[in-house]
């Protein structure tokens, strides 16, 4: 419930409540300003948090992370928040980057122009934040190193990519590092190494949905979310007894509900595996502590799979703020574990109160098209009228150039 539906259900009490609504707005502000005086802007602990009726610490909302922070630090960076100079010198040099914001345009009439078509509407372009990256472990704000089994598998996914790929315009002129250009691959007909769970699949097969990758499929969410500069960065938290549910905002339409039951009974068998694995939650303290397990293999955040195990820490360190903090580890992927923050700012839950609009591909026809577009090439080079489908792209086969990127964005 917002400020403005508390104020008017109180006011229906008596001329009492109401001199208790302007006290709490009073002091939701003086408290707020508090909040951005602290070590770098990062918020200060202030009062306790508040509760809900039946006791627990309310963490009830639409929360947004109002400024853009990186995963990882970027290359140069030793400090852990950078200076309001710094902030300001950034602001003015990402504000220049024609990506951010703004509609980039390869060579038109190119596969690449063509595949990466998003302009101002589909962006979002936030000031820099203090923190020079979400990672606060190690030091160095950098992922820890893969293992050397997890570069092998990340190689092999990116070998089978390129060689489908080797035979289209986008790997003869350059614009995907590392293909090495060529005649059309026997590879075509092999299954991927790996589940295609990550942005993209095969680049330019269509034999099935499973083909063209999660985004693609409008399936983007996925924990943990760190997502920064594009779209994904808001929140709304609703809360009953014994249960704390979780709205994310994914991509372009592609949000989902996370149920976290305040239990203490252990996770599920093994053997059950689930897209967004499985939370376990309690409190300790005014702290919401989520430990997640049992994910399926056909996820992957940065290389890990199933054997992810993710403990969330989520606190209202103010009344407009909130920080989740997020620890990773999965030791067949990443040689330590390691931790990032969140910091989301409070937004007006009247005015927001529509939001979750399922607006990805418009029920999906995107990828529809995309199939069918598939088939509709092979059957005109089987009759001879047009190219072999392996020299097309069927989308996402190269982005922007560096050059063309936001700083922030190319960690």
């Amino acid at each position: 419930m917002g400020y403005e539906m508390r104020a008017r259900l109180l006011q229906l009490m008596g001329v009492g409540a109401t001199i208790t609504v302007v006290s709490l707005i009073m002091a939701t502000v003086g408290c707020q300003a508090q909040t951005t005086t602290g070590k770098a802007g990062a918020a200060a602990k202030t009062s306790p948090a508040p509760k809900t009726p039946w006791g627990e610490p309310d963490l009830q909302g639409l929360w947004t992370i109002e400024r853009v922070v990186p995963l990882q630090r970027p290359a140069g960076i030793t400090r852990e928040f950078y200076t309001e100079e710094e902030t300001a010198a950034l602001d003015v040099r990402r504000s220049q980057k024609s990506v951010f914001g703004n509609a980039v345009r390869q060579k038109r009439g190119s596969e690449a122009d063509v595949s990466g078509a998003y302009n101002a509407v589909f962006t979002s372009q936030r000031p820099t934040g203090r923190r020079t990256s979400m990672i606060i472990d190690p030091p160095d704000g950098k992922v820890p190193p893969l293992t050397p089994k997890a570069q092998e598998q990340q190689a092999a996914f990116r070998e089978y990519q390129r060689a489908l790929v080797q035979a289209t315009d986008v790997c003869k002129n350059g614009d995907l590092p590392g293909c090495k250009p060529g005649p059309p691959s026997p590879r075509r007909s092999e299954p991927p190494p790996a589940y295609p769970a990550a942005g993209v699949g095969p680049l330019n097969r269509a034999d099935g949905p499973e083909d063209r990758g999660l985004s693609e499929r409008c399936m983007g969410g996925g924990l943990p979310d760190f997502r920064g500069g594009f779209t994904g960065i808001h929140r709304r938290i609703v809360q009953s007894p014994g249960v704390v549910t979780i709205f994310y905002d994914t991509g372009q339409g592609q949000g989902w509900s996370r149920v976290i039951p305040i239990t203490d009974r252990p996770h599920l068998p093994s053997q059950i595996r689930q897209w967004w694995g499985d939370s376990r939650g309690h409190w300790e303290g005014d702290t919401l502590v989520v430990d997640v397990t049992n994910f399926s293999p056909k996820t992957d955040f940065l290389g890990s799979r199933e054997n992810l195990h993710l403990v969330e820490r989520w606190t209202r360190t103010g009344p407009q703020m909130i920080e989740a903090v997020s620890t990773m580890e999965d030791p067949t992927t990443w040689t330590r574990p390691w931790t990032a923050i969140q910091e989301f700012n409070l937004q007006d839950n009247f005015r927001n109160r529509i939001y979750t609009e399922p607006r990805c591909h418009e029920g999906n026809q995107g990828l529809l098209g995309i199939l069918a577009g598939a088939r509709a090439v092979e059957k005109a080079f089987e009759a001879g009228r047009g190219p072999h489908p392996a020299t097309l792209c069927t989308g996402s086969c190269a982005g922007p150039s560096a050059e063309d990127q936001d700083p922030l964005a190319l960690q």
